[in-house]
């Protein structure tokens, strides 16, 4: 079985005619699913196919009817389903200093409202949908996407509470980040080093004085204007810190707003801040020492200048280090990617006929660790990774990988597979070419359409290849 079609099987308990996976991964050989191999199935089709629409992801009633039961089936949780991603990436990030990037995405079920029961409220109070809050694991070195190193998903059950801002963390909403920050610490133990980022909502004081220690650091955008144990507040001070260094800021595209190269100036400096009055915690610490990097456009348009505030753990003291700290915080992009990924760009997730918040709950994380899958293809594609294929498939499956390598290579040196054997680039390079990819370096580089294309085609080879074990004498 490749990774991608594989889903935790210890939410399928050992009942008659079941099988206990709770030790491991549910495998047969032929046609007939388990609760767990029907999960795992739509996995795969979900991956191969780009959607998460069930009849869309099934070849007929049976399937569907499948999917259907899988999604609703109370021993089947997320929760499970999280915690087994975040397992399988322990051999992955062992010795790597790895960015845990987390961030929170709403799923909107306005045009389903008569429809789908036990939603909360989105973000403007009225339409009802959830939220998926995942972490993503990239190497700090080689920028590799690494996988999904867990999620949370919840619901809001109304309107915040009048005392909410002196309730304790644990009882907010905003809880979240900091959970995220201790799961990375569990998930990613194996790793040399972890970096949490998060963007201006992460900026709680709480998660600062409880997350850092020698393996974590953390990376957050400054949205809180912190009072200053020696006296001001943070953003005045970083406006008398001279500019330490200029240099060209590369910024993606956005909606409504095109990609475009900024000149930008960089500061730094280190400040103590004090425990907000207010804080929930009044066991924190009554001040925290942190570094900061201030990243300001010089001559910006008129629709708006780049300004950027990074607090941090990491040591800063030369334009080296916060350069660096700058590129680390960059690389959020790939969380935003997998939003895109698994919405309206990819698998259309707000559009899924599914009726009830659990089996969404369900349905949003097979569509994250899909689209993360997707994501690692497609990165992988121009060779600057250096993972090796089995981030992405098992080891049993390079044999048959090399074999249709040869099928796919041309006499030319053009039309030869240019990576290294088994490296994830030498993946890429196959699923773009059994997606319809020319392989000349001249040609559009693969996306997402060509792998998904590419990969429905490895699955069904790789079935075949199974089954030569099963019914070969």
């Amino acid at each position: 079985m490749t990774e991608s079609s594989l889903i935790p099987c210890c939410a399928v308990h050992k009942q008659e005619n079941r099988i206990d996976g709770r030790h491991g991964l549910v495998r047969r050989s032929l046609w007939r699913c388990s609760t767990g191999q029907k999960g795992a199935l739509f996995l795969q089709r979900t991956v191969e196919r780009a959607t998460v629409n069930l009849r869309a992801a099934a070849d007929g009633r049976a399937d569907w009817v499948g999917f259907s039961r899988w999604l609703n089936n109370p021993k089947v949780t997320v929760n499970e389903i999280a915690e087994h991603r975040g397992e399988m990436l322990s051999s992955r990030v062992a010795g790597l200093h790895v960015l845990a990037i987390q961030d929170t995405t709403e799923l909107n079920y306005a045009a389903h409202a008569g429809r789908v029961r036990g939603l909360g409220a989105t973000g403007n109070g009225v339409d009802p949908g959830l939220f998926v809050h995942p972490m993503l694991a990239v190497d700090a070195d080689s920028r590799a996407l690494l996988g999904l190193a867990g999620m949370q998903l919840w619901t809001r059950d109304g309107a915040a509470s009048p005392d909410y801002r002196d309730q304790p963390i644990e009882e907010k909403e905003s809880y979240r980040w900091v959970q995220g920050a201790l799961s990375a610490k569990m998930v990613l133990a194996a790793a040399a080093m972890v970096t949490v980022i998060g963007d201006r909502e992460s900026d709680i004081y709480e998660e600062f004085d409880r997350i850092p220690d020698g393996h974590t650091h953390l990376l957050t955008r400054a949205c809180r204007d912190r009072a200053l144990v020696e006296g001001g507040r943070l953003f005045a001070i970083a406006d008398t810190w001279p500019i330490q260094h200029e240099f060209d800021l590369d910024l993606r595209a956005q909606p409504g707003r095109p990609a475009r190269t900024a000149k930008a100036a960089l500061r730094f400096g280190e400040v103590t801040i004090k425990r907000p009055g207010r804080c929930s915690d009044p066991a924190a610490s009554r001040q925290l020492t942190l570094r900061m990097v201030d990243v300001r456009e010089l001559n910006p348009p008129a629709d708006g200048a780049i300004h950027w505030r990074l607090l941090t753990t990491h040591v800063v003291t030369s334009v080296t280090q916060a350069l660096k700290i700058v590129a680390w915080y960059r690389e959020r992009w790939h969380v935003e990617q997998l939003f895109r990924t698994s919405k309206s760009q990819g698998l259309d997730l707000e559009s899924s006929q599914v009726e009830s918040a659990e089996a969404l709950f369900k349905l949003a994380a097979i569509a994250m660790i899909a689209a993360t899958k997707i994501m690692q293809l497609v990165l992988a594609r121009d060779g600057t990774v250096e993972r090796p294929a089995t981030d992405v498939v098992t080891p049993e499956q390079l044999p048959m990988l090399e074999a249709v390598q040869t099928s796919l290579e041309g006499k030319t040196a053009k039309q030869k597979n240019p990576h290294p054997m088994h490296s994830i680039a030498w993946l890429a390079w196959i699923i773009a070419r059994l997606g319809g990819w020319t392989g000349y370096a001249s040609e559009r580089p693969p996306g997402p359409i060509t792998m998904r294309r590419g990969w429905q085609r490895f699955e069904q080879m790789a079935h075949g290849w199974r089954l030569r074990d099963v019914c070969t004498p």
